[in-house]
């Protein structure tokens, strides 16, 4: 069966069944093709609030899916690959939440969305790459508090401290994206050189001397957007993330180049999805080995960090 036959399936599937399929920007182009939407960790969450489908497919990592489980209890959330995991994640555990609130009392928890659900269930809000700033201003403003616990991804902390000038205490200090951290200075400094007029976008879990030679620090959806709204002379753009998002704007942009900042930015985890496991999961929706349930008691808990997460940033 050839790639076009499998995704020309899969549409006819989700029409059929009653899905919605959500892929996140780092998806093998193939999957991103035939989704219902794309997106960023923020998008995909406001997009899995208001699904009004029976089932949701989340083309992505596990805890995305678990994200989705929280805010949609009443529905089936499948992930195609079990094995989908986010290494970040696996940074921070709940107990070891307690055990920073213990050591800074009255200090808020600022859990970064690349996280487990039983993590964000001790959190007093959820962050994403996009709003990361933004909520760290707005949850020390109510905790009346010039500093705040912020984990998993220390690089992400560390840029939303920069930008805010609130202290934000890494849990753990060594938390990181192990695509992202492959990038290095000398890796940029040598890229640039070869494309000296193509403008630097970089992502802000890349190391804070990485971000001070970029054009432009913005999550996923940010650097898209960047790019769809440039100015027409401006065509030759570095891309310092997964290699995802630059195969989705190459296709979306096609009169604009794109180089990825170094040839091994890709996330194995997320490419654990197939275009053949999801059109797999469409005709087996009931099988119990797709889905992903978070146990209602810690879903209650982790609701309501991730719900104002999403307040704060429509404010």
């Amino acid at each position: 069966m050839t790639l076009k036959q499998i995704q020309e399936d899969i549409l006819k599937l989700k029409k059929q069944n009653d899905v919605i399929l959500l892929a996140h920007y780092y998806q093998p182009i193939e999957i991103q093709e035939v989704a219902d939407h794309l997106g960023d960790s923020l998008g995909l969450s406001r997009l899995a609030k208001e699904a009004n489908t029976e089932y949701i497919i989340f083309a992505g990592v596990d805890f995305m899916a678990e994200t989705a489980s929280i805010l949609n209890q009443d529905k089936r959330v499948l992930l195609p690959s079990s094995e989908a995991c986010c290494p970040m994640a696996a940074f921070l555990d709940e107990n070891m939440v307690k055990e920073f609130r213990l050591d800074n009392p009255g200090l808020p928890v600022v859990t970064y969305v690349n996280s487990t659900a039983a993590v964000k269930a001790e959190s007093d809000i959820c962050c994403t790459s996009s709003n990361a700033v933004q909520i760290v201003e707005k949850i020390s403003k109510e905790f009346n508090t010039n500093a705040v616990l912020f984990g998993p991804d220390a690089n992400l902390g560390d840029y939303a401290e920069e930008k805010s000038h609130i202290k934000c205490i890494k849990c753990p200090p060594q938390g990181h994206c192990y695509v992202h951290t492959l990038l290095t200075v000398e890796d940029v400094k040598k890229i640039r050189q070869e494309h000296s007029n193509a403008k630097f976008l970089v992502h802000p879990e890349c190391e804070r001397e990485v971000r001070h030679l970029a054009d432009f620090v913005g999550s996923t959806a940010q650097m898209y957007n960047k790019v769809k709204k440039s100015p027409s002379e401006e065509t030759q753009f570095i891309i310092g993330t997964e290699l995802g998002l630059l195969e989705r704007m190459a296709q979306d942009f096609p009169n604009k180049k794109f180089y990825l900042a170094k040839d091994k930015m890709i996330c194995y985890n997320m490419k654990k999805n197939t275009i053949e496991l999801t059109k797999y999961v469409l005709e087996h929706l009931d099988d119990p080995t797709f889905e992903v349930k978070v146990p209602s008691e810690i879903a209650k808990r982790a609701l309501n960090p991730i719900e104002k997460m999403l307040r704060f940033s429509k404010i």
